[in-house]
């Protein structure tokens, strides 16, 4: 029998250590058998992916040399928390959003949610949402002392805040116990509707709070118009800076101390399914508001009060269903990232007023996570991730960067005011589109694995968007336009556009071409129609007939059966009628056979736009 000695176990006593060079020879190995001879730095750049602002996640990330000091949670810079506990005690605050405008409604809906399982209410109030008068009998009931509220007013939010605070007083709340966010957010208001409001009043409203209300913070830092917009996470945290600057200078400028009006500001932030990024994008966002109190002369004032909402740019009107996984990814990635309260949108938040059942999953959602998944027992259980570190450090960097160059350009209002932050954003959300309309950035349920068949969910209207200031974008609206083409055509025809699927040869030659091309056509709504067994140049033509395709087909297959086979089937397939004839596969690839190509990374959206055009369906 062997004996283990006691004095302690290394398990990698016996093994040699390896180098970072090892580990990239391994990988040319690897590329080299795909056809890829690369070495070195090159070999691991191909296998690295290129983000947003300039960053690249590398497939390996080791213990730097030197990295910055992250601190303790509730210390400065905050990066892994803005309180000492985290969120450990009793996890993070659900927040559950209503836009209603029936103050009936609206009040049932809330006791619903507070009765199961929410800790805090965000009211969308004014001309956009519920009447501000009606905001009493839309919390009654409601144990304003237990249950905080954040409010959302666009132009009424001095109004609205007020009202609030007296609906406070009138039920005895002691101003100690009293939690709220009043919501006043001037620029964030401009950016949604180009309406520019005073900052006097805010920082009057600011005022008021600091001297009786202790728990109220008056201003938002709102930066979900600029990620509604098509910006990137280090320009949303870099306006959400110039914002936080511009209103810390109006409210020590009415007579608030630097501390003082730090706590009178709470920010607002995105969680995409991107959970890595969005994890990345808090911690940074708490460690470059440090770095402004401290130039502020405040340094232990700087900790960020963080609601973040799951984002309204991800969500998809088609196979809705799907949002609630991509919300959940996004939740679970806002509680790693250490945000104090978390909003989860329904998943059918894009179609109108969410329903009874879409309210319940996303409260659900944060409920899971937190009692039976435990997430928040660990505080900042991403820190230390040499990952998580570096993508930190280096989205912190371009945000400030970004941020310095608004403050160049004026300030936040003078940026707006000018169109630069416009320019900036839709030169990014160019790009993006892009991406998307290429299928690199795959929407699952839309320009992936779309679902033909489906029955649309139909929701009561919401009440409306403010409109007049920056776009608000979305990931699926280049594809919903096709699909809405489609539909139209169906409801006037009975039938979808279609295309005929010419597979050749063996299944094994045909299904990965097959699959990619009947997931690609369905992508803008056309329906794809083959015939059970493979084509040949002698079916082809009475299989295409039968298909009740629009005059277009594809053909699927392999290079080498294309070689052999595919000119004579195109043939076939133009005498029955065909007018277009595509090839799934590279450009070039049996020429004389194909009119045009589908293959992975093609404009998806541009050829979708030309099949559906040619097929006589309108736009």
């Amino acid at each position: 029998m062997t004996v283990l000695p006691d004095d302690g176990l290394s398990l990698a006593a016996e093994f040699p250590d390896a180098t970072h060079e090892q580990w990239q020879r391994l990988v040319e190995g690897v590329l080299r058998k795909s056809g890829k001879e690369v070495s070195g730095e090159a070999a691991e750049d191909a296998l690295s992916t290129k983000l947003q602002d300039g960053l690249t996640t590398r497939p390996l990330y080791t213990a730097p040399e030197t990295a910055a000091d992250t601190g303790f949670p509730g210390f400065a810079p905050f990066v892994r928390g803005g309180r000492p506990e985290g969120n450990a005690a009793d996890g993070w605050d659900v927040r559950q959003r209503h836009l209603g405008s029936d103050p009936v409604r609206v009040n049932e809906a809330v006791l619903t949610d507070l009765e199961n399982g929410v800790t805090s209410l965000w009211l969308t109030l004014g001309r956009d949402g519920l009447p501000v008068e009606a905001l009493p009998r839309a919390l009654d009931g409601v144990l304003l002392d237990l249950a905080p509220v954040s409010i959302e007013a666009g132009a009424e939010y001095a109004d609205a805040g007020r009202a609030l605070l007296r609906l406070y007083a009138e039920r005895g709340v002691a101003p100690e116990a009293a939690r709220a966010s009043l919501g006043a957010d001037p620029l964030g208001h401009e950016a949604r509707t180009g309406e520019a409001l005073d900052l006097d009043e805010a920082a009057g409203l600011a005022r008021e709070s600091a001297a009786g209300w202790p728990g109220v913070r008056a201003l938002t830092v709102d930066a979900l118009p600029y990620h509604e917009a098509g910006g990137s996470a280090a320009e949303e945290l870099g306006l959400s800076l110039a914002t936080g600057v511009a209103y810390l200078r109006a409210l020590t400028g009415a007579g608030l101390d630097v501390a003082a009006a730090l706590g009178q500001l709470e920010f607002r932030y995105s969680a995409t399914a991107d959970q890595f990024l969005t994890i990345a994008k808090l911690r940074a966002a708490r460690r470059l508001w440090a770095r402004v109190a401290e130039a502020c002369g405040a340094p232990e004032a700087g900790a960020q009060r963080q609601h973040v909402v799951t984002s309204p740019v991800m969500m998809t009107r088609r196979d809705p269903w799907v949002n609630m996984l991509r919300t959940t990814v996004a939740c679970v990635a806002a509680g790693v990232g250490g945000a104090d309260s978390v909003t989860v949108l329904p998943f059918d938040h894009e179609l109108g007023l969410p329903d009874a059942f879409a309210r319940r999953i996303a409260r659900n959602t944060s409920t899971i996570l937190l009692e039976e998944s435990h997430l928040a027992r660990v505080i900042d259980p991403a820190g230390g991730s040499y990952y998580v570190e570096r993508l930190t450090a280096e989205l912190a960097e371009a945000a400030w960067e970004f941020f310095r160059t608004v403050e160049r350009a004026g300030g936040q209002a003078a940026a707006l005011r000018s169109g630069m932050v416009a320019e900036r954003l839709a030169a990014t959300w160019a790009e993006r589109s892009r991406q998307l309309a290429e299928r690199r950035e795959p929407v699952t349920g839309v320009s992936e694995f779309p679902l033909l068949s489906e029955k649309p969910v139909v929701r009561e209207p919401a009440p409306r968007r403010p409109v007049g200031g920056l776009p608000r974008v979305r990931r699926d609206e280049a594809f919903e336009a096709l699909r809405a083409r489609s539909d139209a055509h169906l409801a006037a025809t009975g039938a979808r556009p279609r295309i005929f699927l010419a597979a050749l040869g063996p299944a094994a030659a045909h299904t990965a071409r097959a699959t990619f091309a009947s997931n690609l056509f369905q992508a803008g709504g056309v329906e794809p129609v083959h015939d059970p067994v493979s084509v040949t140049p002698l079916t082809a033509a009475e299989a295409y007939a039968a298909s009740g395709a629009d005059g277009m087909a594809v053909l699927c297959s392999s290079d080498a059966l294309y070689e052999e086979q595919a000119e004579a089937v195109a043939a076939a397939l133009r005498s029955a009628g065909a007018t277009t004839v595509y090839l799934a596969g590279r450009p070039g690839t049996a020429a004389a056979a194909a009119d045009a190509y589908v293959f992975a990374g093609c404009d998806a959206v541009s050829v979708l736009s030309s099949v559906l055009d040619r097929m006589g369906v309108a736009s």
